[in-house]
């Protein structure tokens, strides 16, 4: 009996809570990272390249989604997104054998950024109940009554993950922003993709309804200014776009500025999302940022 093939897997988009192929056809190889200099780097698989066509798509499922994401109680939300860190738990091994190879780092620091990842999209589960309390107050006025304010999510949010943080980096970006009711729209790192697919495997079977967060692999230089541009885009989190060849984030900016997105710059208070620079007031405002104040009058009764 000759020597066995490997079953190489494919691996698709993740958009709307489906597993599409791009509708270019395209893929592009992913490979290890070298184990050192000069060495020929090992071939992983094959993941799909998205289009502008797929960001659209992406766009629309997103957008289907919002109002019954932010309609769902935070209190709800919180056990949505509790629920997928469980599911996380279970497929540990496989997210830190994904880390090891992509990033070229050790098993022990593979499975140590694996239970950071996982710890940190706990935390922003307990947060879904709590950030209205922060970012939410009463108001005192001269006159009788009631005057709130209250935080709302902005809607869809377009996101650029980390390229060097394959999965913790990636929660740090995605978490915050669907914890407060987005949906999001995100490019994953090109070159080290395949922490980003399993998460979607993770979200497709675990609560979350399809289209609150979808994936998209592949080139963030041809992705990105179509987001950044597209006027069903409410957000934009450009903390991936640092590093990325042909990518220039303050053109980014001025596209999205023409359709008034919010933005998270790279560099800016709570842009980095990796370790060592991850902190509380980074994260909270990571939530913060995407969300719009509403304010709400009430008459007193005597």
């Amino acid at each position: 009996m000759g020597a066995r093939l490997d079953v190489r897997k494919t691996y698709k988009l993740y958009i709307g809570g489906t597993f599409p192929r791009s509708e270019s056809g395209r893929s592009y190889e992913v490979f290890a990272a070298p184990a050192r200099a000069g060495a020929t780097p090992r071939f992983l698989a094959n993941a799909a390249q998205g289009s502008r066509k797929d960001a659209r798509d992406a766009v629309v499922a997103a957008r289907a989604a919002q109002p019954g994401w932010a309609g769902a109680t935070a209190y709800n939300r919180g056990q949505v997104l509790y629920r997928v860190a469980e599911v996380m738990e279970g497929r540990r091994a496989q997210f830190a054998e994904e880390v090891r190879v992509g990033e070229g780092i050790s098993p022990s620091r593979a499975d140590s950024l694996v239970s950071q990842a996982i710890d940190r999209w706990v935390w922003y589960a307990g947060w879904t109940d709590k950030i209205a309390q922060v970012a939410g107050n009463p108001n005192p006025v001269a006159g009788p009554f009631f005057n709130l304010s209250v935080p709302e999510p902005c809607g869809v949010v377009a996101i650029l993950a980390p390229q060097e943080s394959s999965l913790l980096g990636l929660v740090s970006v995605i978490a915050p922003a669907i914890a407060t009711g987005n949906t999001a729209v995100v490019v994953s790192s090109k070159d080290r993709p395949l922490p980003a697919v399993t998460l979607s495997e993770c979200l497709a079977t675990s609560d979350v309804p399809g289209g609150v967060v979808n994936i998209i692999t592949g080139d963030a230089a041809e992705i990105a200014p179509w987001l950044a541009s597209h006027r069903d885009v409410n957000g934009l989190d450009l903390t991936g776009s640092a590093g990325v060849e042909g990518l220039a984030w303050g053109e980014l900016e001025a596209s999205a500025a023409e359709t008034l997105k919010l933005i998270v710059r790279p560099g800016g208070a709570g842009a980095r999302a990796e370790e060592p620079d991850w902190a509380i007031e980074p994260a909270i405002s990571r939530m913060t940022t995407f969300l719009e104040t509403k304010t709400v009058w009430h008459p007193k009764g005597r």
